[in-house]
């Protein structure tokens, strides 16, 4: 019983405070907003990773019960050559892809971005010319190109042809299908691109004043200037094109595998990308524990990678 309380002659008994019920409805109405990406994540995300990380202990085919083997499957693929004869062949083939798309990627990008943005009319028009490649269907996008590297009737050897160039086998000489995909990737680099017409558009028209009225010239306005307040964005997408350079995969299957050739990465497996060796472990060579394993020594060397660029980023900042 509450006791009363004295305001003047006469009494007043409090009130014992009542939680208001808004604030439990907007509890309540939080969660079932929240629900659906819950149970996406944990449905398709979560429990499909936890599946993955179980089955790359095990040895399994996907049709007969799966058999616990520890790390074999790890062991094996790094050491036993003979099992696994082309996992580091794989790994090597990533590596320089990787090393030559996202440099020549940024570069084309950057390189776009700063002609759109210098643009005065018609910028609209260029930026959704150069996205479309990215927009195009992967099935599609391999087709042209491997009309476009065709030795005989390709465009590009046409046009090579044109200032004396002898034309070349791109995609069956192992020296130049590295180089023939990076390219690829570098032609669809339109996302990077609209980030860096993003970071151009936000870097203060006074920096730049500021530099022609000390005399800087172009160059060293793109040095001096445009470089250095670029810079975070440029590691954004450095740390994103690494990590998707890592997962190629599309682009290969679909490049090797037209007119009924079955996927091997091409000639003497110069374009056999880590995941596309994956994908075959996975559904060709019935090896899923094996492909699990690959793929969570995929996700730890991406990691590592990712902490030694922030490292490094620290490191330079400091």
């Amino acid at each position: 019983m509450t006791a009363p309380v004295l305001e003047g002659r006469k009494e007043v008994a409090t009130r014992p405070r009542r939680r208001p019920r808004r604030r439990t409805n907007d509890r309540l109405v939080g969660w079932l907003l929240v629900t659906p990406a819950v149970a996406y994540f944990a449905v398709f995300l979560l429990y499909p990773a936890l599946s993955a990380l179980y089955y790359s202990f095990t040895d399994w085919n996907l049709r007969s019960a799966a058999s616990w083997v520890g790390l074999a499957n790890y062991a094996d693929l790094m050491f036993d050559d003979v099992k696994y004869p082309h996992f580091w062949k794989s790994v090597q083939v990533t590596l320089q892809y990787t090393l030559i798309a996202v440099p020549l990627t940024m570069v084309a990008a950057l390189v776009q971005a700063l002609l759109v943005n210098a643009v005065r009319r018609g910028a609209n028009l260029f930026r959704l010319l150069l996205f479309l490649p990215v927009v195009t269907a992967e099935a599609a996008v391999g087709a042209i190109w491997r009309w476009l590297y065709d030795p005989q009737y390709g465009l590009i050897n046409s046009v090579l042809g044109l200032v004396g160039i002898p034309g070349q086998n791109w995609l069956n000489t192992p020296e130049l299908v590295i180089p023939a995909l990076a390219f690829i990737s570098a032609w669809q680099c339109g996302i990077s691109m609209i980030i860096y017409l993003a970071g151009l558009k936000g870097i203060p028209g006074t920096i730049r004043e500021a530099a022609i009225i000390d005399g800087a010239g172009p160059w060293q306005r793109f040095w001096r200037v445009i470089v250095p307040m670029l810079r975070p964005t440029t590691f954004y997408l450095l740390v994103t094109g690494v990590i998707a350079a890592l997962q190629v995969f599309g682009l290969v299957y679909v490049i090797f595998s037209g007119s009924g050739r079955s996927v091997t990465g091409g000639p003497e497996q110069s374009g056999l990308s880590y995941v596309l060796h994956l994908y075959l472990f996975a559904f060709r060579y019935d090896a899923m524990g094996a492909a699990c394993a690959m793929s969570f020594i995929l996700l730890i060397f991406i990691m590592i990678i990712t902490a030694l660029q922030f490292r490094f980023v620290k490191q330079e900042a400091s």
